[in-house]
């Protein structure tokens, strides 16, 4: 039996089927469950992908110009088919039929097939609210060449986006065409994409009797039985930053870091002290929560149907938070928080709703705020550049909101030392990091997440001694901690990294394994047992995998070129390097490379003429023209 298939089996108690049933559709749920499909039907799952004739189309195509940048589009009705007639810079004109809808509100979003098979996500898009169109990306300049223009990779629906909005998604691309033929059961997100695909339980229903790795009911998840981490991680599925390992869509019931690599805070995603920068999907934030600690899951704020909050205002916060408490939640504390004696403000004001002060709101893709889900209390007093208080209060500054909490809260608890400031420090490059970062990285008590990536940002100090320390964090509960732990073994001997990490590469979670096969690839398979290299390899290809199932990303192409290089194959990096430039032509780091291999490979003059290539698409990079002055006669 194959590794992945034995791990495989150690799922099945989290409803993972050994033979998993068939997609039969949304419809098939409505008779016996009416209600819940009701609430379902009108909520953004429901709607997060829709057919154009299914009636959800918002935006006016009567005509309608917009103009950007040096491209225009004019939205036309043709036939009662919605079109996009657009001009771009290069002055290339071309008529799209809308292929499909992408979300009901804030904003809506069209899809076009740009050759058959490829969709792609428009960047002029409709505003519910003010009934307008706008562009996404305002300030950047894309020309049709550039990756991040709406035609290419890093805007493809079938790889980006896609297996999120569908049910039973799979991508099917073909890396020697560049092709895609994408398939679903359903699209939008349906009601099997939460709860599994639904044939067994049909079954069930007609009387059938289920075998003993099918559930109680034929699901391959079955909600509401007091498995809060398996419904969270279900969540968390779409709802995170991260990289996913499969072709599309994992069985419903399949652990989180089974099927994904999840990204830590690092920066640019998040401040150092946690709070949300980039668009990150909630989960990350959540992670760090209090409340995630203590239990709490999505469905205790969230109607999984409709996918709204249970109450309006701070009542969804009150369930909870007050002087009756929660019986489900001992370790609250008995509270009246709705009133100006906790929140300091005007009642019913917006200062006064718990979210203005416990989750910051940041807006994406233009219109849409989504909020910080780590619940975290207002630290101005840390510095670090983000804060509640000052959001609002946008005259004043931090220390004028310390102050002002001091003064409301002088006795609070809440005033002590903050990851964050370290994450700063290790961040700038600041003496003491290594130290602090380790002090963290190994507290049990802090949440995973940031002990995860506590043990990320150690990875630049990686010495001996920090191996030795970190040694214990390979054994972590939380899957996050060890996935990020590994590499801190590349400083340790040859023989205690074998012996430290080889327990990984039989980890329960696939992303574990494949973190510790990308440690083995510079260790010699002569320093291994025959045994130890068989499982090495079986990670290996769980790692290799993933990779092919990412083929249309030049991102893997770029780290394909990596392990050509480290196993000394030029050949094999050329190309790896030739595709990246082929998806993205302006990805500045993979021509210089291509330049050197074409030398390396086929002489000065295919050097040159990759030279020249690089210089018609980037005429100012400097490694470029750096080879240049090398390269010329």
């Amino acid at each position: 039996m194959r590794l992945a298939a034995l791990f495989f089996s150690l799922f099945v108690p989290l409803g993972v089927f050994a033979e998993t049933p068939n997609y039969v559709g949304s419809d098939q749920c409505v008779e016996c469950h009416a209600d819940e499909a009701k609430e379902w039907a009108a909520s953004h799952h429901a709607l997060a992908w829709t057919q154009v004739n299914e009636g959800h189309v918002k935006a006016d195509f009567d005509g309608v110009r917009f103009d950007h940048d040096g491209m225009s589009v004019e939205f036309v009705h043709t036939d009662d088919l919605p079109q996009a007639r657009v001009t771009e810079k290069d002055g290339v004109e071309t008529l799209y039929d809308v292929h499909s809808v992408v979300g009901i509100e804030p904003l809506q979003q069209y899809l076009f097939e740009t050759e058959p098979g490829r969709l792609q996500s428009f960047d002029v898009v409709w505003d519910t609210e003010n009934q307008r169109w706008f562009h996404l990306y305002p300030d950047q300049d894309l020309p049709p060449d550039d990756g991040l223009h709406w035609t290419g990779p890093y805007k493809n629906w079938n790889a980006r986006c896609a297996e999120c909005h569908a049910t039973g998604f799979e991508k099917n691309y073909d890396a020697l065409t560049r092709s895609y033929d994408s398939a679903q059961a359903e699209i939008g997100v349906g009601c099997e994409a939460c709860h599994g695909p639904g044939s067994a339980h049909i079954d069930w229903t007609q009387g059938q009797s289920l075998s003993a790795d099918q559930g109680e009911f034929g699901f391959t998840l079955n909600w509401g039985r007091g498995r809060v981490e398996e419904e969270i991680q279900q969540c968390a599925g779409c709802h995170s930053r991260r990289e996913a390992h499969g072709d599309g869509n994992p069985i419903p019931g399949t652990p989180y870091h089974d099927a994904y690599n999840m990204a830590v805070l690092r920066p640019g995603l998040y401040h150092p002290d946690g709070q949300i920068l980039d668009e990150v999907y909630v989960y990350g934030s959540f992670l760090q929560s209090k409340m995630y600690g203590q239990g709490v899951g999505c469905m205790n704020c969230h109607n999984p149907h409709s996918a709204e909050l249970k109450a309006e205002g701070n009542g969804v916060c009150t369930q909870c938070h007050s002087l009756a408490g929660n019986p489900d939640f001992p370790t609250l504390t008995a509270k009246d928080y709705n009133t100006p004696t906790h929140h300091h403000h005007p009642e019913d004001s917006e200062g006064a709703q718990c979210k203005s002060c416990h989750m910051i709101e940041r807006v994406y893709m233009g219109v849409d705020g989504r909020r910080d889900h780590s619940f975290r209390i207002p630290r101005p007093d840390l510095g670090l550049g983000e804060d509640a208080c000052t959001d609002c209060h946008q005259t004043k500054d931090q220390a004028w909101a310390t102050s002002q909490i001091e003064v409301w809260f002088p006795e609070t608890t809440h005033r002590g030392p903050h990851f964050g400031a370290v994450f700063q420090a290790a961040m700038t490059g600041q003496a003491g990091a290594p130290d602090d970062l380790l002090a963290i990285a190994i507290d049990a008590e802090t949440a995973g997440i940031v002990r995860a990536t506590a043990a990320y940002l150690l990875q630049p100090y990686a010495t001996g001694e920090i191996a030795l320390r970190t040694a214990p964090l390979l054994l972590d509960p939380d899957p996050l901690v060890r996935a990020n732990a590994a590499p801190l073994q590349r400083q340790a001997t040859l023989t205690d990294r074998v012996q430290r990490l080889e327990p990984l590469l039989s980890d329960p979670m696939r992303n574990v394994r494949i973190s510790a096969a990308k440690e083995f690839l510079n260790v010699p398979s002569q320093s291994l047992t025959s045994d130890q290299q068989a499982r090495v390899a079986q990670s290996m290809g769980e790692w290799q995998d993933a990779i092919a199932n990412r083929l249309d990303f030049p991102e893997t192409h770029l780290i394909l070129g990596g392990m050509a290089l480290t196993f000394r194959n030029a050949p094999a990096a050329e190309r790896a390097f030739r595709e990246v430039v082929t998806l993205d032509p302006q990805r500045a780091e993979a021509w210089p490379m291509l330049v050197q291999l074409a030398q390396i490979n086929r002489g000065p003059e295919a050097a040159l003429e990759a030279l020249k290539e690089g210089l018609a698409m980037l005429p100012e990079d400097p490694g470029l023209l750096q080879l240049k002055s090398q390269l010329s006669p």
